[in-house]
């Protein structure tokens, strides 16, 4: 079948499942295959269930015209969310990065959504599958859309650009997240930095962080970049206080607007606030609504999360980590006043030939503080330094955190997503 007509059932039939056990009546079922399914098995029990037609690329043994077979489903899946895509004159704004990326995501959805109707990904949507769907959701009310971009390897996020047409795009910054896929930090940059090299041919629109002078270069030749920083940018802010437990920031220049005292944890949440109001500054959000979304906003999905339970204070920041989040993460928590802090930290996925170097690394920083206790999770922390403990997984951590009953302390909960950090609480 042909991309434009697909487009019009989609248009008749405008809501696009993928997973057979969430089907309602009246999808469009796209049957996906990966390393341990395949949706074509399931094409008659999506239809059986309410769907309106169920999309395949192998041959199913039955004649049902609500049955369509195409060359293959995921590539489908994409063209039919460009063509969608296509349909929309708005402004689309693509957010990449090592670090951050969701929470900036949010923070610039809560501003603009103050004033426009705005669209964004839904939670971690940000693959080759997530993207799709994301544009596929965005209605013909929309003023605006905010599409998050994830990736482990180069050339990702290009093909993403391919079908999601950023008019504008924001790299948070590029750490060491995935070396394993990108081949190392330079990798790194060169594979986030595919959503300029699409800006720059475009024509598109870049918002900087201006203190990093690699954003600056991996943006040059871009005609339009608007910057955002702590100093000598479009939009300036400082952290009002760095030893309080939660983001406060003093806006320098470029907004009227006093400071923003935010329910997120971490000094390192500062460029993510200010990319927010450089963002709702530039498509004319009032200054008061910035503050008020920023102010409003509170994070979930353990990220950056302040919580208080059993009488200790917590911060449980554990959707995912890398060196460059950990460190961040492990700096801040230093800095807050307190003489009872417990570290509880899991292992740093993707990292490849680094990763026992890297975990290395993060414990002689950890050496450089005092703590109560630390806590480790995981198989690449080796040879540590006597009174840390170690354990296999977050439950086995979990339990021992539970047996010690500890009162009035300060905790840190940080890994990467896979280590399930969170059960550490449970």
């Amino acid at each position: 079948m042909h991309i434009n007509s697909l487009y019009q059932l989609f248009l008749e039939n405008p809501s696009v499942e993928t997973d057979s056990r969430k089907i309602k009546a009246g999808d469009i079922f796209f049957a996906l295959k990966g390393p341990n399914f395949n949706g074509n098995q399931y094409a008659r029990q999506a239809l059986n269930d309410g769907a309106a037609y169920s999309i395949v690329d192998e041959d199913t043994g039955e004649a049902d015209e609500r049955i369509i077979k195409v060359e293959n489903v995921l590539e489908t899946l994409q063209q039919l969310a460009k063509k969608h895509r296509e349909q929309f004159s708005i402004p689309f704004i693509a957010i990449t990065g090592s670090n951050g990326k969701t929470t900036t995501k949010e923070l610039i959805h809560a501003v603009l959504s103050s004033t426009y109707r705005t669209y964004t990904t839904v939670g971690n949507l940000n693959n080759h599958i997530g993207i799709p769907l994301t544009l596929l959701r965005v209605k013909k009310d929309a003023e605006m859309a905010v599409v998050e971009m994830g990736a482990n390897h180069q050339k990702e996020i290009e093909s993403y650009c391919l079908y999601t047409l950023p008019t504008h795009g924001l790299i948070t910054n590029c750490g060491k997240a995935h070396l394993e896929g990108f081949g190392g930090p330079e990798g790194v940059k060169k594979g986030k930095g595919e959503l300029f090299d699409y800006l720059k041919a475009s024509q598109g629109t870049a918002f900087i962080f201006k203190d990093y002078d690699y954003l600056q270069e991996m943006s040059a030749g871009i005609k339009n970049i608007i910057s955002y920083g702590t100093s000598d940018a479009m939009i300036t802010g400082q952290v009002a206080d760095t030893n309080a437990e939660l983001l406060s920031v003093a806006i320098t220049s470029g907004a009227a607007i006093d400071n923003i005292n935010t329910q997120l944890v971490g000094a390192y949440n500062l460029p993510n606030v200010l990319a927010a109001v450089c963002i709702g500054k530039t498509f004319q959000v009032p200054d008061e609504r910035i503050k008020m979304a920023l102010e409003n906003y509170t994070p979930s999905n353990s990220r950056s999360q302040l919580m208080e339970k059993d009488g200790n204070k917590i911060i449980l920041d554990a959707y995912n980590a890398n060196p460059s989040s950990m460190k961040a993460a492990v700096e801040n928590f230093s800095r807050i006043p307190g003489n009872n802090k417990v570290l509880i930290l899991g292992g740093m996925m993707e990292l490849g030939a680094d990763s026992i170097l890297e975990h290395r690394a993060l414990v002689e920083l950890i050496l450089k503080s005092n703590w109560k206790e630390v806590v480790l999770v995981g198989k690449d922390y080796l040879n540590l330094p006597a009174g840390f403990h170690h354990f296999e997984s977050a439950s086995d951590a979990g339990k021992w955190f539970r047996e010690q009953h500890f009162k009035g302390i300060q905790v840190l909960v940080k890994g990467s997503r896979s280590m399930l950090m969170e059960k550490v609480l449970e």
